[in-house]
């Protein structure tokens, strides 16, 4: 008999309610792919702009969203891992170029799996993969993180935000972060950051005011980005690694002008190998420890994907939204 699954299908781009529910057969893993009983998945914005048709990576359709997923090695017919590892799987395609996370199984390349040795819970471990990949990378692969750093977070509430001040200030960076809500100043003062700017869009005359920054993660995206450009040092660095602003390009960008000189601008935006090359085990053990602060925002069922996606698209979860499946 055909084994099936519960699986989020999506047959063309739009609202929230073009993810429909449905059963799907399982997938046949491979030699050299590894078949995951997932267990919880973060949401991303990515899978937002797939699933309303704005994505620079262009799905092909009907799709299975998810770029990240966490669960139990099921099937690995190559032998590289056993049946009941714990293991994360992000990028490389997934959700895009094949089915990704939104099911209770998908299937892999054995090559974009990592083993995690925890005992955290799975709304934990489902909030890790692509949001510790991000900011990890953003901060030590762009930025070049080191300690004693002034590093400013524009979207500083957003998942990867968070995750960022945590991880920057437990390297020994002096770390300010923005927030459009001054309700959520003491959240982000709990969680890192040694200065809150309300974001308005144009914090960097509040930035002269006192010292300028070392290096700066544009999270928001180009909405914001010259006016972040301004807030840097000489010799500092920009890295814009996300887009919470909605807008992927900025009309009648003059860089002459708006990079000024002596700063670098660069960006991020992971692969497999960056994700291979996250150290997700030691930061989980981090976080089993206490000294990494991972901000969960809200938790769904698979069956609420809808209400999931809603929320995210409305800034509404405060922290990293995660499906246990």
């Amino acid at each position: 008999m055909l084994k099936t699954m519960k699986a989020v299908v999506m047959y063309e781009p739009g609202n929230a309610e073009v993810l429909k529910l449905e059963s799907r057969p399982v997938p046949v893993p491979q030699r050299g792919q590894v078949l995951i009983r997932i267990k919880a998945f973060g949401l991303n914005r990515s899978e937002f702009f797939t699933r309303s048709g704005n994505s620079m990576n262009h799905a092909t359709f009907p799709r299975i969203l998810g770029i990240e997923g966490t669960g139990i090695v099921e099937d690995a017919p190559g032998g590289e891992f056993n049946k009941g590892d714990i293991v994360a799987t992000s990028l490389g395609g997934m959700g895009i170029a094949f089915d990704g996370s939104y099911a209770e199984y998908t299937r892999v390349p054995a090559t974009q799996v990592q083993v995690i040795k925890t005992k955290l819970y799975w709304e934990t471990i489902g909030a890790i993969p692509e949001m510790l990949q991000t900011a990890w990378g953003a901060l030590f692969r762009s930025l070049q993180l080191k300690k004693g750093d002034r590093l400013l977070i524009r979207g500083g509430t957003s998942s990867v935000g968070l995750a960022a001040a945590a991880i920057a200030k437990k390297h020994g960076a002096f770390v300010a972060s923005t927030t459009r809500r001054a309700d959520r100043k003491d959240m982000l003062m709990a969680n890192g950051a040694d200065e809150v700017f309300i974001e308005d869009g144009h914090i960097a005359e509040d930035v002269k005011k006192g010292e300028k920054f070392d290096k700066i993660l544009e999270l928001v995206g180009t909405t914001t980005l010259e006016d972040s450009l301004k807030c840097a040092r000489e010799n500092g660095i920009v890295c814009m690694a996300g887009i919470v602003g909605n807008s992927w390009t900025l009309p009648n960008f003059h860089p002459m002008r708006a990079i000024p000189k002596s700063v670098y601008f660069a960006t991020y935006a992971g692969d497999a190998g960056d994700f291979m090359a996250t150290p997700l085990e030691e930061l989980c053990q981090q976080v089993a420890a206490g000294k990494l602060h991972i901000q969960i925002g809200k938790t769904f069922k698979i069956d609420e994907i809808v209400e999931a996606h809603k929320c995210m698209e409305n800034n509404e979860a405060g922290g990293k939204i995660v499906i246990l499946v």
